[in-house]
C-alpha cells in the first residue's frame, strides 16, 4: 500500500517508519524543508526517540520511506493518508486550527476516490465529522463516506518511547460511517504489531469505538483524567502542607488498596497533551467545572512552589536561584508548556535572580527561550528541581556551591544526598511549612509565620 503521513514530527515520523518497516511504501510530508531534508538523509530531525535512528536508516535505504513538501502530490498517489499536525490553544484556551486546516486543504487538493484519510491529531469532539470532512469535500469535490473514507484514530504515544507505545496500547479508531471504520481498522492492522496484554478485557489490537466522536472523546477523556487527578493530588499537597502532614506517605498508604490511584503532586503539568487537551474538552462541554478547576489548580503550581521556597527562605529579592530543568519532562528535549516558565516568572516577580540549567540544552538555546543560563558550579543560594532528569538524582551540594535550600518540585531526590541543605517538597508537610527557614545570610531562624500554632 502507498501511504502518506502528513506531519513528520515526534509522532508522525516514527509512525511513518513503523509503517514502512511493515513493507508499505510511505511518503512522509512536512512543510518544513529542513525536516524533509533530514529524513531524506536518514537523520532524525529531533533527538531522543529510542530506536528511531536505526529504523529510519533502514527504511530510507530500502526505498520504503521518502519525504516531500508537496502534500497534494503525495496524497494523489496514496491509498491511505494519516494527518498528524499540531493543534494548539491560544492564551485563553481556545483551539487554534490554522495548521490542521491548512493540512486538510492540501490533502483535499490531492484526494482521489477510495482513499482513507485518518486524523491522529487530538481535536475537540465533533471536529472530524463537522469541520475536517466538509473541508476535504470542498477541496476535492468528492463526497465523504461515498467517494472517500474519513476516520479519527488518536495517537496514544509518548516522546522517547513511540515504538514501544505503538505496540503496547490498543489502536483506537472511529469512522464517520461503517465503511470508513472498516477501512481504518484494516489499514492499521496492516501496519502495526501489538504486544500481548492479558490485562485487557479483549485482545490488544485495533479497536473500533463505533464513531469518530467516540474515538475523539476517548483521547480527551484519558488525558483529562490525568490532569484532573494530578490536580487533586496537588490540592491534597497544598492542604498537607498547611496541616503538617507528609502527603507522600499518605499516597503510599492509600494506594495500597486497589480502589485508590492517587497521582503524585508536582510543580507543573507540561507537554503538548495534558495541559492542552482539557481545553479541547471544555470547548465542547464548558460547564465541566471539575475539569476547569483542575486545570486552574495545576496552572497555579509553579507560583505555589515558589511561594513555598519564599516561606522557607524569606525575602527572595536579590537571591540567586537555579531552576533545574527547562524541559517539561525528564529525558525529553521539549519545553512545550514547561513549568520552567512559570517558575522563572514567579521568581522574577519576587526580585530573585532566576538561572536555569538543563543538561539537554546549550546556554544559547536557553537564552533563545528567554531564560538566563546557569554557569556550571556557580554559587547559588537556592534551587528548584523542575524537571526530573536522571542527572539531577545524582547531584550533591558540590554541584550547586553555596546552596542552602532546595525545593524538590518532583519529589524524586534523596535528601540524604544533600547534607547541610534544607530540602522541601510539595506536600511534605513538616518540611514545607513547619520547619526552621534559611535566611538570606545562610543562618537558620525560626519563622513565626509558619511555626505550628
Amino acid at each position: 500500500m502507498k501511504i502518506s503521513i502528513v506531519g513528520l514530527g515526534k509522532v508522525g515520523l516514527p509512525l511513518a517508519v513503523q509503517l514502512a518497516g511493515r513493507g508499505h511504501r510511505v511518503l512522509g510530508v512536512d512543510v518544513n524543508e529542513r525536516v524533509v531534508r533530514a529524513v531524506r538523509e536518514a537523520r532524525p530531525p529531533f533527538p531522543g526517540e529510542d530506536g528511531l535512528s536505526e529504523r529510519l536508516a533502514q527504511v530510507v535505504e530500502s526505498g520504503l520511506l521518502e519525504a516531500t513538501t508537496d502534500t497534494a502530490a503525495a496524497v494523489s498517489v496514496s491509498a491511505a493518508v494519516v494527518v498528524v499536525v499540531p493543534l494548539y490553544v491560544d492564551p485563553r484556551g481556545v483551539p487554534e486550527f490554522s495548521a490542521i486546516d491548512a493540512a486538510t486543504a492540501a490533502v483535499g487538493a490531492g484526494l482521489r476516490s477510495g482513499t482513507l484519510v485518518s486524523y491522529e491529531t487530538t481535536v475537540p469532539v465533533g471536529t472530524t465529522r463537522r469541520r475536517l470532512a466538509p473541508m476535504l469535500e470542498q477541496a476535492s469535490g468528492l463526497r465523504a463516506g461515498a467517494d472517500f473514507h474519513v476516520a479519527f484514530s488518536p495517537e496514544r504515544v509518548s516522546s522517547g518511547r513511540v515504538f514501544l507505545d505503538l505496540a503496547r496500547y490498543p489502536k483506537l479508531v472511529g469512522g464517520i460511517d461503517e465503511a470508513s471504520a472498516r477501512h481504518a481498522v484494516e489499514f492499521y492492522e496492516s501496519g502495526l504489531e501489538f504486544s500481548p496484554r492479558p490485562d485487557l478485557p479483549r485482545a490488544n489490537g485495533v479497536w473500533d469505538l463505533g464513531s469518530a466522536e467516540a474515538a475523539e472523546l476517548a483521547k480527551l477523556a484519558e488525558t483529562t483524567y490525568r490532569d484532573v487527578n494530578i490536580g487533586l493530588a496537588n490540592q491534597f499537597a497544598r492542604y498537607a502542607d498547611q496541616v503538617g502532614v507528609d502527603l507522600h506517605r499518605v499516597i503510599e498508604a492509600c494506594n495500597s488498596q486497589p480502589f485508590s490511584h492517587l497521582h503524585t503532586p508536582g510543580i507543573a503539568v507540561g507537554g503538548h497533551c495534558i495541559p492542552v487537551y482539557p481545553w479541547f474538552y471544555l470547548s465542547g462541554d464548558p460547564d465541566a467545572t471539575i475539569v476547569r478547576a483542575a486545570r486552574m489548580a495545576n496552572a497555579a503550581m509553579p507560583e505555589h512552589g515558589v511561594e513555598l521556597l519564599a516561606r522557607a527562605h524569606g525575602d527572595l529579592a536579590g537571591c540567586s536561584v537555579v531552576v533545574l530543568g527547562a524541559c517539561y519532562r525528564g529525558g525529553v528535549k521539549e519545553t512545550a508548556f514547561s513549568g520552567v516558565f512559570g517558575v522563572v516568572d514567579a521568581l522574577r516577580k519576587r526580585g530573585a535572580v532566576a538561572l536555569v540549567h538543563d543538561p539537554l540544552f546549550t546556554g544559547e538555546e536557553l537564552r533563545s527561550l528567554g531564560l538566563l543560563p546557569y554557569p556550571q558550579r556557580a554559587p547559588v543560594e537556592a534551587a528548584v528541581l523542575q524537571a526530573d532528569h536522571d542527572e539531577y538524582r545524582r547531584y550533591t551540594p558540590d554541584d550547586l556551591p553555596g546552596v542552602r535550600l532546595l525545593l524538590d518540585g518532583r519529589g524524586v531526590l534523596n535528601p540524604g544526598n544533600w547534607p547541610g541543605v534544607a530540602v522541601i517538597t510539595l506536600g511534605g508537610g513538616e518540611s514545607a511549612y513547619h520547619r526552621s527557614r534559611v535566611t538570606t545570610n545562610g543562618s537558620a531562624a525560626a519563622n513565626p509565620d509558619t511555626e505550628p500554632q
